[in-house]
């Protein structure tokens, strides 16, 4: 049997798609957006090493999280990034750019192949409910909305094994 080359992605989630993931063992419904490193990023930040472009890639998957959460009010006011690692050959690399660490896994992520849960600390939500409202205004350039969206990063996420979901939820 053919040994196949695993690639650890940063996926954006929220505490409603954990709550789907416990229910069904599967996160995402469809092809899902995430976050690696990727020979884009690779390039773009040549002298960094793999955990610093890890780094960079896990914190990309935080920033999305905050555009899931502006579009989903319901959702409680947390980051969540799931780490999964998935066969290489699954990626589609969504975007040449320079610097991008965008992926696409063309079908849902099953539980087996999550690695870790990270969210934020129930101290973070009034920070990441206020990046949650400004973070397309920093994606765009607004100074005053990036400094609400870099509150919200002085919180580190809190990490989870998958056997710990069920607590999460």
């Amino acid at each position: 049997m053919p040994i196949t080359d695993l690639v650890r992605v940063y996926i954006p989630a929220t505490v409603p798609m954990l709550a789907a993931l416990r229910v069904d063992g599967r996160l995402g419904t469809g092809p899902t957006v995430a976050h690696a490193v990727t020979p884009a990023l690779r390039e773009w930040y040549a002298e960094g090493d793999e955990e610093e472009l890890e780094y960079v890639a896990f914190t990309r998957a935080a920033q999305a999280a905050l555009q899931l959460l502006r579009h989903d009010p319901a959702a409680p006011r947390r980051r969540v990034v799931v780490s999964a690692d998935v066969p290489s050959g699954d990626l589609v690399r969504e975007d040449v750019e320079l610097g991008s660490s965008t992926v696409r896994l063309p079908q849902p992520v099953s539980l087996k192949e999550i690695a870790s849960i990270h969210l934020d600390g129930a101290d973070a939500a009034e920070s990441v409910a206020a990046a949650a409202e400004v973070v397309e205004e920093a994606l765009a350039g607004d100074p005053d909305a990036q400094f609400t969206v870099d509150g919200a990063e002085d919180h580190e996420l809190e990490w989870y094994a998958v056997s710990e979901l069920d607590g999460l939820t």
